[in-house]
Order: C-alpha cells, then sequence, then structure tokens
C-alpha cells in the first residue's frame, strides 16, 4: 500500500488502511500524524474517484454531526459540507427583509421578496454539490426557481448575453452566460437538504449551478444583472476557471454531473 505524506512536508505517512483503520475507532485521540494523513486520504478521493471518497466518508460519518461540524467538516471526501466564507462571518438576513433585484439590461426591472420567490413556480432537483477543493456531497435535496424563469420575468433585452451575480456580503461575484443561466439545473434555490437554506449555507436565497463547482453558486445571493458579457467573479479573480464544469476545468477530471 502507498503511503501517503503529510501535507506540511515532513516525515510523517500513512497508508489509506492505516488512515481509514483508525477512522473506524473515533474514541480513539487524533494526532497530528493521523489528522494529516486523513486529510490527504480524502484529498486523495479527486483523483482515485468515488469508491475512496466514499469510503472515508462512510468511516468520518462516526465523527461528525449532522450540521457538517466536527473532524468530518474538515476532510475533503466526507460527504459532508464544509462552510466557507470569503468575509469575516455569513450574513445574516431575516426571511422578512429579504430582497432580490433583478436589473440590468431588462426591459421591466424586478424586487422580488422571499415570499414572491416561493410563489413562483418551483423546481425540485436531486444533485451532488461538487467543490472543485475535491470534496462532494451526493445526493442533496434543492428547491427553487429556475433561473431562467426569473430572467424571463424581467425581459431581457437582446443585447443581453450574460448574467452577473452580486451577494449579501459585499464581496463575492459571480456570472454565467445567457445559454448557462437557462439550463434547467441551474436555480435560485431557497431550501435545500429539505428545509430553509440556512445562512451558513448561502441562505436565505442562493444560487444553484449543478454542473459546475461549488464555487459558481453564489451565496447570500443579492441581485441578478443582465449583460453584455460574462464578467470574472471573485473566485475567478484568484485563478479558478470562469467555465467551471465538473470533471472537465481547473486542470481536474473526474465524472461530470448531468
Amino acid at each position: 500500500m502507498t503511503a501517503i505524506r503529510a501535507a506540511d512536508g515532513g516525515d510523517d505517512s500513512l497508508t489509506v488502511d492505516g488512515a481509514l483503520g483508525a477512522l473506524a475507532n473515533p474514541a480513539k485521540p487524533v494526532g497530528r500524524r493521523l489528522f494529516l494523513g486523513i486529510c490527504a486520504v480524502g484529498a486523495a478521493g479527486v483523483v482515485l474517484g468515488d469508491q475512496l471518497q466514499k469510503a472515508v466518508g462512510s468511516f468520518v460519518s462516526a465523527v461528525t454531526n449532522a450540521s457538517g461540524s466536527g473532524l468530518g467538516s474538515l476532510i475533503p471526501g466526507a460527504d459532508r459540507f464544509r462552510l466557507y466564507t470569503v468575509t469575516n462571518g455569513f450574513p445574516s438576513i431575516r426571511d422578512g427583509s429579504y430582497r432580490l433585484h433583478v436589473g440590468g439590461l431588462v426591459e421591466r426591472p424586478l424586487t422580488l421578496t422571499l415570499d414572491q420567490l416561493r410563489a413562483l413556480p418551483r423546481t425540485e432537483l436531486v444533485k451532488p454539490f461538487q467543490c472543485v477543493t475535491g470534496w462532494r456531497v451526493p445526493d442533496v435535496h434543492w428547491a427553487g426557481v429556475r433561473l431562467g424563469d426569473i430572467v424571463d420575468l424581467a425581459r431581457p433585452t437582446s443585447a443581453a448575453h450574460a448574467v452577473a451575480f452580486t451577494s449579501y456580503d459585499g464581496v463575492y461575484t459571480e456570472s454565467l452566460t445567457i445559454e448557462e443561466a437557462y439550463r434547467s439545473d441551474v436555480i435560485v434555490a431557497y431550501e435545500m437538504l429539505g428545509a430553509p437554506i440556512t445562512s451558513g449555507h448561502g441562505g436565505p436565497v442562493r444560487l444553484y449551478v449543478a454542473p459546475m463547482y461549488g464555487y459558481k453558486s453564489a451565496k447570500w445571493l443579492r441581485s441578478i444583472s443582465l449583460v453584455e458579457q460574462a464578467e470574472l467573479g471573485f473566485w475567478e479573480q484568484q485563478g479558478y476557471a470562469n467555465e467551471a464544469w465538473v470533471g472537465r476545468s481547473n486542470g481536474l477530471s473526474g465524472a461530470p454531473i448531468d
């Protein structure tokens, strides 16, 4: 069995069998060597495929609570969400004060409340969520409104060829082409995991772009603007691909999300 070297470049190493075996005994204290080895095993799931990733997820479930925190929340491949923010915390937006602004190159600018979004035709999806860093959460239940339906309500002009998004955190931005925006698996989501979306997960409303890596699914969605061309969002400005298709972008391979 090939040893996986510690991420800090030191001499600590651990075999895949050793890491998974140790995880099967959650009562045993987790030391530095084991922790680094476990992280490496999780990251290896990106290269070695879903079978290893699912194995890691099943073993760490005993030491990860239902909210996604605990040891499993730190390990790529643990079948749990890792909660990221590009600011110092999560925006807190009350359901009653939430507003989604739709404008730009449109004939009919809109401002929608959460109740108005919920009154629009509902779309439900059961799809994975794939992070570009390697972890994937399978079979996530999502509910919301197709982005294309909201775009149609605003009546885009012929000059609109892309859609730009901003976040209530004041930093997170994203964009899609108009063709991507009209995909049936791209929604403005207000439910995930069978419940309203929490602030930690980007609620009360976030974007969900099923076939692309998670950074395209902008959290704390504040505005949708029809624009002439797609612009680089926050993560793309850090070097990530603008066309972030799972399994065929960012130098990564693997199974796409259909």
